[in-house]
């Protein structure tokens, strides 16, 4: 499928996944609002619907995962954000010696910071992490295996990461994600051996016919025969029978060669709409081949140390991909739940804060159920970036982020999602600018074009304020280091 180019003006709006509401009598409307009233009482929660038990969430067919990258947990030494590794080392300039100097910082967003914790710290934030998610109706984590070392930090927090699961939550289910790139050197006994000390886990990933699902990154780094001399020692030494299914980042030279040994497929995908159409035609080969496919679902990529960025278009991206998921893949990955290096995180983070996660749990209850969940209160999600797309900054980065070959073209926009129990005025206020419409009930986005200073959002019906939110991030010319992600306020917390 082709997309339109992006819509440049104020009032232009995109009915987000066929959702849109229709004109109503005056009657119909103060029966809407006094529903949406009794409603929102009954969900006190911070989403705009109420999620599906997780008991009918995991009853599905379909699998929702998001990639758990180990280099970037909660905390990585305990201490408060204001003086933590993050803050010091990965999200300034100068931090870690200068060594990203050149590119303003390795990171421009982190974890939701917290208070240092007494115990088993690492262990408790692995818990949070897996509460995080589960709440948000996901299945699991594909978990990066970096490492398959016993000295490796990033190995160490694989078992911890199972270990938090088990003793969170059991049922949240743990896919065990080789990563080519980390173990191209590895040999096939030693990942064998590494994947067999975890696998017994019941947090790892089985089917229900007891086959373990490995899902190596980049599986085409190895060929398919290597891969299924892999599983043969599985098999023979360890006992264990695998259900492999690769995720390739070139899925269209690599499916008919690993056929013969795949229980599924799946690919790491693009995080820009232009690079996102036609995603239909990776379902129809995998399910032709007689495979399950796992779509990758993304939020957006900028990557400061390899000077690269896709323009996402706000919630764009995720939305369509979501699409994609939802019109006929078995699976979901989405890459990635903490990878800040690609600014990519879905996870709660200081610049997203539960934006993406939030609308995230509104359409995988669309891929697990069939259908979309009533909206029960009125919600707004706010994206935008800090700083126009070409700004340039004020800290002297020689190694600036481009757009991605490909990309969809950069654009400066302020979106507006609601999501309403019914019609409403919202008024939003652009760089100190208002611009009043009229939503209809149920999903809608609108854009306006980004100007500096502050956005805020307010709706409104029959003279009351339902729902309102002022991001806290100010849009400025002038910025201190280049980011060219978009960031995200919710209404509901």
């Amino acid at each position: 499928m082709r997309l339109r180019s992006p819509l440049p003006a104020a009032a232009a709006a995109i009915v987000a996944m066929g959702i849109a509401g229709t004109a109503c009598s005056p009657a119909q409307r103060a029966s809407q609002t006094a529903a949406g009233a009794t409603a929102a009482a009954a969900n006190p929660g911070p989403l705009p619907f109420r999620l599906p038990a997780q008991s009918v969430l995991r009853s599905s067919k379909h699998k929702v995962f998001a990639h758990y990258f180990t280099p970037y947990p909660i905390s990585l030494d305990n201490k408060a954000a204001a003086s933590d590794y993050y803050t010091k080392n990965y999200l300034s300039p100068t931090g870690e010696s200068g060594k990203h100097a050149a590119y303003g910082g390795l990171l421009r967003d982190r974890p939701i910071g917290r208070a240092p914790l007494s115990g088993d710290w690492q262990l408790e934030d692995m818990k949070t992490e897996v509460r995080r998610a589960a709440a948000a109706g996901l299945d699991g984590f594909t978990v990066d295996l970096l490492s398959v070392s016993s000295s490796s930090a990033n190995w160490s927090r694989v078992k911890l990461l199972i270990k938090a699961a088990e003793q969170v939550d059991p049922g949240f289910e743990i896919v065990l994600m080789p990563d080519m790139n980390g173990l191209a050197n590895v040999s096939a006994d030693a990942l064998a051996a590494a994947v067999a000390s975890v696998a017994k886990s019941p947090a790892v990933y089985h089917l229900a016919d007891k086959r373990l699902v490995v899902s190596p990154f980049k599986a085409e780094g190895k060929s398919a025969a290597w891969w299924s001399s892999w599983m043969t020692i599985m098999r023979d030494r360890y006992d264990i029978e695998v259900a492999l299914v690769p995720c390739f980042l070139n899925f269209g030279s690599g499916a008919d060669a690993f056929a013969a040994i795949s229980y599924g497929f799946s690919n790491w995908g693009n995080r820009n709409p232009a690079a996102n159409t036609g995603l239909a035609a990776n379902i129809s080969r995998a399910h032709r081949l007689g495979k399950i496919w796992m779509q990758p679902v993304s939020v957006q990529d900028e990557r400061p140390n390899q000077g690269k960025y896709d323009e996402a278009g706000n919630t764009e991206n995720l939305r369509l991909t979501w699409k994609a998921a939802i019109d006929g893949a078995d699976w979901v990955q989405i890459p990635t739940w903490n990878d800040y290096s690609e600014g990519a995180q879905l996870s709660p983070s200081a610049k997203h804060g539960w934006t993406y996660l939030d609308l995230s749990s509104y359409y995988l209850t669309r891929l697990k159920t069939g259908k979309y969940p009533a909206i029960t209160k009125d919600v707004v999600y706010v994206t935008h970036r800090t700083q126009p797309a070409a700004a340039r900054p004020k800290v002297a980065e020689t190694r600036l982020m481009a757009l991605r070959s490909g990309s969809t073209p950069a654009r400066d926009q302020v979106e507006v999602l609601t999501m309403l129990t019914g019609a409403a005025k919202v008024t939003a206020t652009i760089g100190g600018t208002p611009h009043t419409y009229s939503a209809p009930a149920g999903v809608h986005v609108q854009t306006f074009p980004l100007t500096t200073g502050t956005n805020s959002v307010s709706v409104t019906r029959n003279g009351a304020v339902t729902a309102k939110v002022t991001s806290p991030f100010t849009v400025t010319s002038t910025p201190q280091v280049q980011d060219e992600q978009y960031y995200g306020v919710t209404s509901g917390r």
